[in-house]
């Protein structure tokens, strides 16, 4: 990765934090990685797994000789780390040199709760996204391809160390990522809109259905387009109920917009009103055959 970066610190041993250090270990990585986190059992699966090399269920050692800090929690954990990673600053233990880094699905409350601790951003804190992830969770599912050809959101502030970005950079791509940088805000609008408001869909349409008199046959008789845009309701609900509450604005934002697109729907359905079904319907499967496009070519570059 970078002669600079010797040790890494993963906070929290999951899906995420665990690919993470899995997929930097297969690519070349020889420094030492130190994982933290409050379940002691699933920490020493991590070791036997091969996904770290040690851990400590105290942050001061977890963290310490640390050259990058990767906070791997949910996301509303992640202010509470913060905040013992800024008592451990004040008591000389965190120097002020460590990069700090997350994966937080949003990065507006975890921008807020870094001032919050710290009094302001830190110049080393490089706020992150992977846009990854599975429907399964623990280190038990963590995969060292599981960041290959997927997006990471780094969304650095003014202040922010250049050369800190640099290295956060870097770690990404090692693990196989392709890595851009967003404004904090426009971030989490965008994310709201295309995977925060399509996992609340998923879980809402599930849970009706879950409560119906016919569920049984609703579940037995249900198609594949049923399967796949249901999928993600099998999601870690902490993770999804930490994501809503973290972005509601921009959620609510999301949520508002698309009950006034199925209101107009309802109505042109109510009414019989053929042409509004289909204009609504051939727009909607244009915009996502040049999606499909432009995935298709995405693919095809970074294979090439």
């Amino acid at each position: 990765m970078t002669a600079a970066v010797n040790r890494i610190s993963i906070l929290a041993l999951g899906l995420i934090g665990g690919s993470l250090a899995k997929a930097i270990k297969a690519n070349g990585f020889t420094g030492e990685i130190v994982a933290w986190g409050r379940t002691e059992k699933n920490l020493q699966r991590g070791v036997e797994l091969g996904v770290v090399d040690r851990y400590s269920l105290d942050l001061a050692d977890a963290i310490a000789g640390a050259d990058v800090i990767v906070i791997a929690t949910p996301t509303l954990i992640t202010a509470d780390v913060l905040q013992q990673l800024a008592l451990l600053r004040k008591a000389d233990v965190l120097g002020d040199e460590v990069i700090i880094t997350d994966v937080a699905s949003v990065k507006g409350s975890v921008l807020a709760a870094a001032v919050e601790a710290f009094g302001e951003v830190p110049v080393n804190l490089v706020l992150g996204h992977p846009i990854a992830g599975s429907e399964k969770s623990g280190v038990e599912a963590a995969k060292a391809d599981l960041y290959v050809n997927h997006r990471v959101i780094l969304t650095p502030v003014a202040t922010t160390n250049p050369a800190a970005v640099a290295v956060v950079k870097r770690l990404w791509q090692l693990a196989g990522a392709e890595v851009v940088e967003m404004d904090v805000f426009e971030h989490d609008e965008v994310l709201a809109a295309t995977s925060h408001l399509p996992h609340i869909l998923a879980y809402a349409l599930v849970d009706m259905l879950a409560t119906s008199s016919e569920q049984q046959n609703i579940f037995r008789f249900a198609a594949g387009g049923f399967r796949d845009f249901t999928r993600i309701a099998s999601s870690d609900p902490t993770m999804w109920h930490d994501i809503s509450l973290a972005n509601n604005e921009a959620l609510l934002k999301m949520i508002d917009s698309f009950s006034g697109q199925l209101s107009t729907l309802r109505s042109a359905i109510e009414n019989k009103d053929s042409e509004s079904i289909m204009a609504s319907f051939t727009r909607a499967k244009s915009a996502r055959d040049q999606f499909a496009q432009m995935l298709e070519k995405q693919s095809k570059d970074s294979s090439e």
